[in-house]
């Protein structure tokens, strides 16, 4: 591993699933499908690849952490390792750098798991933390423009990175949020981006901290419990906002989002009750008989009724 980094902690097989069904639960509906997810976690380990997983704080302070992940509709995911490896590259070909670790920028069933991947296949460690502790719509909706840490330089590139743009500067944060969505809606809604460059002294103090060894063990409360939706809500300190079935479903993919409404009728004690919840990738606000019901940064996330998987 590079730049000296030797208190790494590999992720098995079934500990990579578990992060994949974990961070689904912080995703707010968004982050991707856990399926692409799933996938990611069979090539990368039948491959013979090996994740690594360090901790904030052993990160050398003067390395350098590349934020990786995918943007665009949560309904158009098609992922190449191999272009979302040249993606990372591009970035440190023209920083000039090698990247000590990569980071996730959200928690989500696929997105999380693409920094993995990319990470594994360098041969670097990722990072336990990522730049908002769930999932969100929108690239520089970030823990670290509170920090005030650079966007750019950005590198956007198709699903198989036949065309790669090196984003040098932009004149504000929502500028490279707008050249990010606008080139994947033109790449069939959806692009790699490697950005947000970060030094070690700033992964210990600015990103969500432990968050990927977190969304690992609500993987392993919803694969070991009984209860499993009671034992991750026990263990979030989260809460039931409604149960039903879905009466009404609507959905639209346009200018890089996936848009969705979606209705629902109570069942058991919220029989006779009605639950509307909208999104744009991720859910953002939803409402219980018509009266404001939870609304974003809640993290608001649909699950099974049996399995608690999202």
């Amino acid at each position: 591993m590079r730049r000296g980094i030797s208190d790494l902690r590999t992720l098995n097989y079934q500990e990579l699933l578990d992060l994949v069904d974990g961070a689904a639960i912080f995703s707010a509906g968004g982050g991707g499908d856990p399926e692409a997810g799933y996938s990611i976690v069979d090539k990368l380990t039948s491959q013979g690849y090996t994740a690594k997983l360090v901790a904030p704080s052993e990160v050398p302070d003067g390395a350098r952490v590349v934020n990786f992940a995918c943007v665009g509709a949560t309904t158009a995911i098609e992922y190449d390792s191999e272009a979302a490896v040249k993606t990372l590259k591009a970035l440190e070909e023209y920083a000039g750098f090698s990247a000590c670790a990569t980071i996730p920028v959200e928690l989500g069933g696929f997105n999380t798991l693409a920094a993995v991947d990319v990470a594994a296949r360098r041969k670097i460690p990722v990072v336990d933390a990522d730049g908002a502790g769930r999932s969100v719509p929108e690239v520089h909706l970030k823990v670290y423009t509170i920090d005030n840490i650079p966007l750019t330089p950005m590198v956007v590139a198709d699903s198989h990175a036949k065309n790669v743009v090196v984003v040098k500067e932009t004149m504000d944060l929502r500028a490279a949020e707008r050249i990010a969505r606008t080139l994947a809606a033109e790449w069939g809604h959806s692009a790699y981006t490697a950005r947000r460059i970060l030094t070690g002294a700033q992964v210990k103090t600015s990103p969500i901290q432990l968050s990927l060894s977190k969304s690992i063990k609500i993987g392993r409360l919803l694969r070991t419990t009984i209860e499993p939706i009671k034992a991750v809500l026990k263990e979030t300190g989260g809460f039931t906002l409604f149960e039903g079935v879905v009466d009404n479903a609507e959905q639209k993919t346009e200018a890089g989002f996936t848009f969705v409404a979606i209705k629902l009728r109570g069942t058991h004690e919220y029989g006779g009750s009605i639950f509307d919840f909208k999104a744009k990738n991720e859910v953002l606000i939803a409402y219980r008989n018509r009266r404001l019901a939870a609304i974003a940064p809640d993290i608001i996330t649909p699950v099974h009724p049996e399995t608690g998987s999202a």
